[in-house]
C-alpha cells in the first residue's frame, strides 16, 4: 500500500495518547492513526449512545399512548391492505 505524508497539528495531550497507544499496541504511530481513522470512518453512520437512548425514550413515550382502535380493527385494516397488494395492482403493472 502506497502512503502519502501529511502534516497534522495535534495537542500535546493527543500526542501523548497516540504515543501511549502505539507503545501498548506495539505498532508504529502512523499505523495507530490509520487504524483509528478507519474505525472512526466505519462508525460515522452509527448512532451514538446518547442518540440511541433519546430515540428509545421517544419510542417509550409513543408506546405509552393508548390505542385508538381495537385489535380487530387493526387486523381488518391490515387484511385489506394485503388484499389490495395482491389484487389487480401486480397484474396490471406488466400488461
Amino acid at each position: 500500500m502506497a502512503t502519502v505524508k501529511v502534516t497534522l497539528s495535534l495537542s500535546p495531550e493527543t500526542v501523548e495518547l497516540l504515543s501511549d497507544a502505539a507503545t501498548r499496541l506495539a505498532k508504529p504511530k502512523s499505523q495507530v492513526v490509520r487504524d483509528a481513522i478507519q474505525e472512526f470512518h466505519a462508525g460515522i453512520d452509527r448512532l451514538s449512545t446518547a442518540e440511541r437512548v433519546r430515540m428509545l425514550a421517544v419510542l417509550d413515550e409513543f408506546a405509552a399512548i393508548p390505542a385508538t382502535r381495537s385489535d380487530d380493527d387493526v387486523q381488518r385494516e391490515l387484511e385489506e391492505i394485503r388484499e389490495a397488494r395482491h389484487s389487480d395492482t401486480r397484474q396490471t403493472r406488466f400488461e
